[in-house]
């Protein structure tokens, strides 16, 4: 193998002429890949299988590599079996079927419904802030929108009448999401006793407003889930985006289709949606060693 590999990185510097930084790239890569063969039994490229090569990327994901380095290592791996493979070294390329990984992303974290109950019912409405933070929370988790949305939106994007919030999305998409009940009642109880309390001068329009009288910001926004997190004593690391993936992850729980998901996020693509699918098989997975008599 340390033959093939040396006559590959050759041909990599003579006739590709690749710069001295990929080759050393290519060159660190293909050695965890050979060490990782070696060390699992396997001294010859042509007896390697495509679950080896598999088994070899799970490693470096769970070595906490991220997506873009395990990316490149998997496209080290494909040219050099491509290129022994054209040299005949090899009898057939077993790397052509292996996608490259372009979202191997760290799943997202995901709440618990009891913990996105806690974090809703931390705010005190007996105050006005509380009251703001309530109806901003139980609309972000009952909508799924991204922070910038929620931030950004006016007064008259509510239609309470019907049940419905207007949002406009990532290149301006406009889109239409349903208001469940408990958001819809923490909003008009804003609306009604808090939020002309916020008000100054004039009327800027935002729906949720600074004690400036100004529309909130994501960082304040940010900084108030942080504050509610730790009264509800969470432990797991919870961003605004958090509330929208547990938004998507209950929904399929419960059996939402993956394209009204989709919708609802504003998703372009529903490869993008897809991620969350793959949540919900890694926590069967947990279940199942957690409880399983033979796991």
């Amino acid at each position: 193998m340390d033959e093939f590999i040396k006559e590959f990185m050759e041909y990599l510097s003579v006739e590709r002429g690749l710069s001295r930084n990929t080759l050393e790239s290519y060159g660190r890569d293909l050695a965890k890949y050979t060490a990782y063969l070696k060390k699992n039994g396997i001294d010859d490229f042509n007896r390697v299988k495509r679950p080896d090569i598999q088994d070899f990327l799970m490693s470096l994901k769970d070595g906490k590599l991220n997506s873009s380095s395990i990316a490149r290592n998997l496209v080290a791996i494909k040219v050099l079996h491509r290129y022994l493979t054209s040299q005949r070294l090899l009898r057939e390329d077993v790397t052509s079927v292996i996608e490259t990984p372009k979202l191997w992303k760290t799943l997202p974290d995901v709440l618990d419904l009891d913990e996105v109950e806690a974090i809703i019912n931390s705010p005190n409405t007996r105050l006005k802030q509380g009251l703001r933070d309530k109806a901003a929370l139980e609309l972000m988790y009952a909508t799924g929108m991204r922070v910038s949305e929620l931030v950004n939106l006016k007064l008259t994007d509510l239609h309470m009448d019907m049940g419905f919030v207007k949002c406009l999305g990532k290149g301006q998409k406009e889109r239409i999401i349903p208001v469940g009940a408990k958001a819809k009642e923490a909003l008009q109880k804003y609306i009604g006793k808090a939020r002309p309390r916020f008000l100054k001068k004039a009327d800027s329009g935002a729906l949720f407003l600074t004690r400036l009288g100004k529309s909130m910001s994501r960082q304040s926004f940010w900084m108030t889930i942080k504050y509610y997190v730790k009264a509800a004593r969470i432990k797991k690391r919870v961003t605004p985006h958090t509330l929208r993936h547990s938004f998507a992850t209950h929904l399929l729980q419960r059996g939402a289709d993956l394209r009204i998901v989709q919708e609802l996020l504003g998703h372009a693509n529903i490869s993008t949606t897809q991620i969350y699918t793959h949540i919900n098989k890694e926590r069967l997975k947990q279940i199942h060693q957690k409880f399983h008599p033979r796991p």
